[in-house]
């Protein structure tokens, strides 16, 4: 009962509360029962040769080979059984696949996917030698997930012949062990090492396997039971074992024997009924009834507190077990629930719990060895979860600097410290300031090593060394991957500048340093300068601090009156006259032109300012003229207006697609207080249309009557959190209420839709939806975008601008992603599915959005979400440069740019001029056409209108109206000109 108890509880987390349970499945049960009669076996064969003098193991049946008898009921579920593969017609496609991946792992050995598949081909093609060789370089490189370590362990053991091939078997187990906290792997392990126990030292190596699997993951509520059942029944096969021995001991040795054996049982039943673990009271049970004695008080005290416990850690168990994986979140509750708790055994098995399902997350790596640094400070657990910590997420600077500290702080070699900063190097950083960052850390370190006291020593060396590697690694290497060397301040320069200064007295060095610092683009920066003059300040003399500052006062653009003002401070503290007088000489020269070249740039931007508003001035009467016109022309006579059609036609074509113009243009001819009939123009054979025109003043009545019954949408701002805003939608949508509704009803239930229509009954394009709950209108947020009638239909929150007027809503983040890319250049007839198929060669694909713009049409861009950072960086390296469809594509990491907020007008002064206006632009920014809308009949050239030679001259500052200057014409002046040819 015991062993099927253990069996089942190694079945996977997502079982029900009551703990997890065997669901009646027949191998499962036979498999149990196997492993409890080997083990039985195995125990007796072993006690039996070591205790029982003249004991013949074949008379009872019991052969030597009984304790590898586990070996193939342990690997019999998942193990191939005998390697007696069949060659088939795919064997040559096979052979061609392993040959293309080894040639893709020549060159990127850090291609997880590559390795794995490597590993499935081989183990495929029965070579047993290359994916030995092949599951060796990844466990290498990569930590093994407990699948790939299960798949490789049953494959050695079903080998295993002799004790050295154990021994192999044994290293494995040990090597599994450390990668990840996995219940599977330590069962796995106890069990088998219980076939070895006829060897010598066999029983101590079984227990101490299983006291090191109780230390490690004893405490897992769901897992955990198994380990505690298999160590048992190992103890109580050893009793029973011992019992036809008893015979051939003295009745004090017996007795002995016994209760040390039997003692041993009754402390794991203990240690266990004291620890919270599902299943609980059947282990409480079974110890009842196995006991000859009545259960303790201690352990019945113990027991219960056990069961408090248990109920306050439920609610966590029961969160991950409805969950799906990852469960980050759920993980990230439990491991603060712990934290409050502060049982550093618990808490560093949630942990390694979380970290099995996100171990490719930095951040929970960096909390992990976090907590080892600062409260644990074991030093072989702490450098074992580092370096755990950097095969697991490469990419990431902060780890491997985490790293290096560690192995500091536990006094690590130094040629061991050195070998791990090449590997860090070597781990493909995404950005440029990371290689600056890991630099710094070795750099920090190595200088933390030199005596100072000493003149010159190997260290010292080795630190200037290192100094001038790590600038010739930025220019070369850096530089060349990332078009930039990621230190623009010279930051490594300037702390090997102010070592050599402070700690190494060397002045001399340190300017070389400053002087190489200021030529690489920093010398018209103020605080640079200031930098250097304090650093001479504190370690230099008064002539280099006056050079650098006269030095700074010619060359610093950014902010030239402070260091003016520092350089005058030193002179009145400490300088002569003639000093004075020099510094007050350059400083006011500096500063005039500094002014000169401002005054300048105020001008232009002045200049600038008047322009845009004399093109908006010229706009401006642009449409007064044409208004005057149109107002002109509607005044005219029917007889007038249907004199010559085709010239109508000619200069009036707009208005018969413009319904609101030709209103006004009808409603303004009837006299006031009568209704007229009016002929108009209404084909090419001359014939008129007696249209019935309403006077002005019914007009106005009839608008507001048509308005007055326009249902009014009223809002109620108190049902923002229920209510969201959707835009965007067709215009043409009839009955958006009745198509919207069911859309919007499969987040919950809508109690209203309430579309905006315009005065004239047009849909405008957006509604409100209310629902009845608020986690409803949350849900309803994750249909943004959605398709509706071939546009993107937009939801956002229902928010009152006029309270929140900077509120904008805008779902996806603005800042770099190092997992998330985006891709440029590609061509319109691209589909989702199409670049999805072609992206996820690279990695695991978790979101991918294809740009549209409102109208729905695609822009040629694409966002691609990678599982992680290392995907990501893989795809950006294969993909730059792509052809798809016949374009080339662009590929990058995902930074958009900063989005420009427009300036608010206000006015500047600038030094010694007039008060300027700063020009801002609307949201269609300059590009407003400025033609004339003038008919050329019209116009009138100006004499006063001088051509520019690249383009039109200034308008004069005053200039009338066109209308104004021409003469009044009267309607046969008018018509003449409308005749004429």
């Amino acid at each position: 009962m015991a062993t099927a108890a253990a069996t089942s509880a190694s079945e996977p987390e997502a079982e029900s509360k009551a703990g997890p349970k065997a669901d009646g499945e027949e191998d499962e049960v036979k498999a149990a029962r196997t492993r409890r009669k080997v083990l039985s076996r195995a125990v007796a064969a072993a006690t039996y040769k070591t205790m029982g003098p003249g004991w013949d193991q074949q008379e009872e049946g019991v052969s030597e080979s009984d304790g590898d008898e586990y070996a193939m009921a342990s690997s019999a579920e998942s193990s191939p059984g005998e390697y007696e593969w069949e060659y088939d017609e795919e064997e040559e496609k096979n052979q061609l696949e392993i040959e293309r991946l080894e040639e893709q792992l020549s060159i990127n050995i850090y291609d997880y996917n590559c390795h794995v598949d490597l590993i499935r081909l081989l183990r495929l093609e029965g070579e047993l030698t290359k994916v030995r060789m092949a599951r060796q370089k990844m466990s290498e490189i990569f930590p093994l997930t407990e699948e790939l370590w299960l798949e490789w362990l049953h494959d050695e053991i079903s080998m295993a012949q002799d004790g050295l091939d154990r021994e192999h078997v044994y290293d494995l187990f040990e090597k599994a062990v450390k990668d990840y906290i996995c219940p599977n792997i330590w069962l796995e392990y106890g069990q088998y090492s219980v076939g070895g126990i006829g060897q010598k030292g066999g029983l101590e190596k079984v227990r101490s396997v299983f006291e090191r699997a109780l230390s490690s993951v004893g405490l897992h509520m769901t897992k955990g039971l198994a380990l505690w059942e298999a160590y048992r029944e190992f103890e109580s096969a050893i009793v029973e074992a011992a019992r036809p021995v008893a015979g051939f001991l003295s009745p004090f040795d017996r007795e002995q024997t016994f209760d040390s054996q039997l003692e041993k049982v009754h402390s794991l039943f203990r240690r266990q009924l004291a620890i919270p673990l599902y299943d609980m009271e059947a282990t409480f049970a079974e110890y009842e009834e196995w006991s000859e004695d009545p259960v303790p008080e201690s352990v019945i005290q113990n027991y219960n507190k056990a069961l408090q416990q248990l109920e306050k850690y439920k609610p966590y168990e029961e969160a991950l077990l409805q969950a799906e994986a990852p469960r980050l979140s759920e993980y990230q509750a439990y491991i603060d629930f712990e934290m409050k708790i502060g049982d550093p055994a618990r808490i560093q098995l949630i942990f390694e719990r979380a970290l099995v399902e996100n171990c490719l997350v930095p951040d929970l790596w960096i909390r992990y060895s976090q907590y080892l640094d600062r409260q644990l400070k074991v030093k072989d657990l702490v450098l074992s979860v580092h370096n755990r910590a950097v095969r697991n997420c490469p990419w990431t600077v902060a780890l491997w600097s985490r790293y290096l500290l560690a192995m500091e702080r536990h006094g690590v070699d130094h040629q061991v410290i050195s070998v791990t900063f090449e590997k860090a190097l070597n781990a493909g950083f995404i950005q440029a300031t990371d290689y600056v960052e890991i630099w710094q850390a070795y750099l920090d370190y190595l200088r933390r090593r030199v005596d100072f006291k000493q003149d010159s020593s190997k260290e010292l060396e080795e630190l200037r060394a290192a100094f001038t590697r790590a600038l010739e690694y930025l220019k070369q290497e850096v530089e060349e991957r990332f078009n930039e060397s990621g230190d623009p301040s010279c930051v490594i320069m300037q702390n090997w500048a102010r070592i050599e200064a402070r700690l190494c007295n060397n002045m001399q060095k340190a300017r070389e340093l400053w002087d190489s610092i200021m030529t690489r683009g920093n010398a018209k920066y103020a605080n640079m300068w200031l930098e250097y003059y304090n650093l001479e300040r504190a370690h230099g003399d008064t002539q280099h601090c006056r050079k650098a500052l006269h030095r700074a006062v010619q060359c610093t653009s950014d902010y030239p009156e402070h260091v003016c003002e520092v350089l005058l401070t030193m002179e009145r503290t400490e300088g002569s006259l003639e000093d004075w007088d020099i510094a007050v000489q350059k400083t006011e020269t500096r500063l005039a032109r500094v002014n000169e070249q401002r005054m300048k740039a105020a001008e232009k931007e002045a200049a600038l300012v008047q322009q845009e508003e004399e093109k908006a001035e010229q706009r401006k009467r642009a449409r007064a003229e044409k208004k005057a016109l149109k107002k002109k022309k509607k005044t005219r006579g029917p007889e007038k207006r249907g004199a010559d059609e085709d010239d109508e036609k000619e200069w009036g074509d707009d208005e018969e697609e413009q319904p609101s113009k030709r209103r006004r243009v009808e409603n303004s001819i009837p006299a006031a207080g009568e209704t007229q009939n009016v002929e108009v123009a209404a084909g090419p054979a001359g014939k008129c249309a007696t249209v019935d025109v309403e006077p002005p003043s019914k007009q106005k009545e009839k608008a507001a009557s048509l308005k007055r019954d326009m249902p009014k949408v009223l809002h109620d701002s108190s049902k923002d959190s229920i209510t969201v805003f959707v835009s965007n939608l067709p215009y043409s949508m009839q009955e958006p209420d009745v198509k919207l509704r069911p859309l919007f009803e499969a987040c919950g239930e809508v109690v209203q839709i309430r579309p905006i229509f315009s005065n004239r009954g047009d849909f405008r394009g957006y509604c409100y939806v209310e629902f009845k709950e608020e986690k409803s209108a949350l849900q309803a947020l994750e249909m943004d975008r959605k398709s509706v009638e071939g546009r993107p239909m937009f939801v956002s929150p229902c928010v009152d601008k006029s309270k929140n007027p900077d509120f904008k809503v805008f779902r996806y983040s603005t800042s770099l992603e190092k997992h998330k890319l985006f891709i440029s250049g590609l061509p319109f007839s691209c589909t989702k599915e199409e670049l999805e198929e072609i992206c996820k060669a690279h990695g695991t694909v978790k979101d991918l959005r294809l740009v549209t713009n409102r109208a729905g049409k695609p822009k040629g861009l694409a966002y691609v979400e990678y599982e992680n950072e290392s995907q990501a960086s893989q795809a950006v390296m294969k993909m730059d440069g792509m052809t798809i469809k016949e374009n080339v594509i662009k590929v990058a990491i995902s930074n958009p740019p900063q989005r420009k907020v427009p300036e608010k007008p206000e006015t500047r002064k600038a030094a010694g001029g007039p008060m300027l206006l700063l020009q801002t632009y609307g949201a269609r920014g300059k590009g407003r056409t400025q033609l004339s809308l003038l008919p050329r009949a019209l116009q009138r050239p100006s004499a006063t209108a001088p051509q520019a030679e690249n383009g039109p001259a200034a308008a004069p500052a005053v200039a009338a109206p066109a209308a104004t200057e021409a003469p009044k014409m009267s309607n046969a002046d008018f018509a003449k000109l409308f005749l004429r040819k």
